[in-house]
């Protein structure tokens, strides 16, 4: 451990910043400042643990408020003056109740901040790309304005036709293998079958993080062993 905090570049204040990224969703939750004492916490502890520069002394996010953030992971930067935690949040990751200490978005148009919605409903907050397109399912769930035909809204309500594709979008991507058909076709395949996945997700309300983390408990163990811990 010392010979790690020994390596990282502190600031004049002896600090340097933290980012705290969710481990399954890639969602970035909130950005602080840790001195060498709270780093050597959070090693050992394994709880997101900081220096509150405003109180002036340690702070362990989640001591007041219950909402711990686990940490699975520290990377350093190429200059090691900076850290990324990636973590499991227990609860929001906001002060102000939001998952996400980003719920605010800058119109690349007009440089104008946009916010759509109560900010705890993460509408605006930055995603990953499974992340972007389950918003974008639900929103078309959401939608009842009646506009131009929804190929997801009908998958929606039609939840034989769904099955369907789904077994359908699975036997072409075995068919990219069979056939040698290449690795863009593979591709294309397994975002069909990627996206109407997340429709029949969406449809028995699954979150993708739940997927995500079940992959993230399987990580290790072995594939034969877990398939017969199931029976």
């Amino acid at each position: 451990m010392s010979h790690f905090l020994d390596s990282l570049k502190w600031d004049a204040s002896g600090l340097v910043a933290v980012i705290v990224q969710h481990v399954d969703t890639g969602d970035i939750l909130m950005q602080a400042f840790a001195d060498r004492k709270a780093i050597s916490e959070t090693l050992q502890t394994r709880l997101a643990t900081f220096y509150s520069r405003s109180r002036r002394g340690r702070w362990c996010k989640g001591e007041t408020s219950g909402h711990f953030i686990q940490v699975t992971g520290i990377f350093p930067d190429c200059d090691r003056d900076s850290l990324i935690y990636l973590g499991n949040p227990i609860g929001p990751a906001c002060h102000t109740g939001a998952a996400t200490c980003w719920f605010s978005e800058v119109a690349l148009s007009d440089h104008a901040i946009v916010e759509r919605g109560e900010h705890t409903s993460r509408s605006m907050s930055p995603a990953t790309t499974l992340i972007a397109l389950q918003r974008t399912i639900q929103q078309r769930k959401e939608d009842t304005s009646g506009g131009k035909p929804s190929w997801t809204a009908k998958l929606l309500s039609n939840p034989e036709l769904l099955c369907k594709k789904v077994r359908e979008e699975a036997g072409e991507l075995c068919q990219t293998l069979e056939e040698n058909e290449g690795s863009e076709r593979a591709a294309s395949e397994a975002a069909d079958l990627l996206y109407h996945s997340l429709v029949l997700l969406n449809l028995q309300n699954v979150d993708v993080a739940d997927v995500l983390s079940e992959l993230r408990r399987r990580f290790g163990v072995s594939g034969i062993d877990e398939k017969a811990s199931r029976q």
